[in-house]
């Protein structure tokens, strides 16, 4: 979520609709609303002190990357993850960022060198206390790998699709796997700095496969927020 907007605070100067969308991904993939969970455009409404207009314009695009079900004269309710959309999500997201970095590590210099490193180091002095900002940090670091590569655009297709993946991604963050996800994120930058496009796409893709991992433990600890069909 961006550090400007915080729970029942909306720049009323920005378009709503958009912010009430990002506000309400947060909320659903940090588990602050939790499956079955049902909202009504009123209430939502209400909470942000806006008109509802926008707030319907905001559940479509959830329901759109899976968030939430729109149901007719019963409310809208929050989805159970979908083990299916994970897999799905993990595989767009692979497809592209794996290119990505073939990008970043044939036109790495110095100045790429150095912010990766930057920003490792910031994930490192937070990784023991501080989940959730790793989380953002995380974030920083694929997306700025995308910029880099001049492929903001593809990036935004990541964003559109991958709701559900950083559902299961929110609740895998532990010290032991925020460790590990630090030390590959070390591998890809250092595969940069050599020019390594080999390397470099190597250890993107065993990156974002971490999750196939993660997510059956994931799904077992917490039944409850999975679609039962899985």
């Amino acid at each position: 979520m961006d550090t400007a907007l915080t729970a029942n605070k909306i720049d009323a100067s920005a378009a709503i609709a958009p912010q009430l969308c990002r506000l309400l991904r947060d909320r659903i993939v940090r588990t602050e609303l939790l499956p079955g969970e049902v909202i009504s455009e009123t209430e939502i409404a209400r909470s942000y002190d806006v008109s509802r207009q926008p707030v319907r314009e905001a559940f479509i695009k959830l329901a759109e990357a899976g968030l939430v079900q729109i149901r007719p004269q019963r409310g809208t309710m929050i989805t159970p993850i979908s083990t299916e959309a994970v897999m799905d999500a993990r595989f767009v997201r692979e497809a592209i960022e794996a290119d990505v970095v073939k990008l970043v590590a044939e036109r790495s210099d110095q100045a790429v060198r150095t912010e990766l490193l930057r920003q490792i180091e910031q994930q490192k002095r937070v990784a023991d206390d501080d989940s959730d900002g790793f989380v953002k940090l995380d974030e920083l670091f694929h997306r700025t790998l995308a910029e880099m590569a001049g492929k903001a655009y593809a990036w935004r297709v990541v964003e559109d699709v991958k709701a559900q993946m950083d559902r299961v991604r929110y609740l895998s963050v532990e010290k032991p796997h925020v460790r590990l996800l630090i030390s590959q994120h070390e591998a890809i930058a250092t595969a940069i700095t050599r020019n390594d496009v080999a390397a470099a796409e190597s250890a993107m893709r065993a990156h974002l496969r971490e999750i196939l991992k993660s997510l059956p433990a994931v799904a077992k600890a917490r039944p409850e927020l999975f679609n039962a069909a899985r």
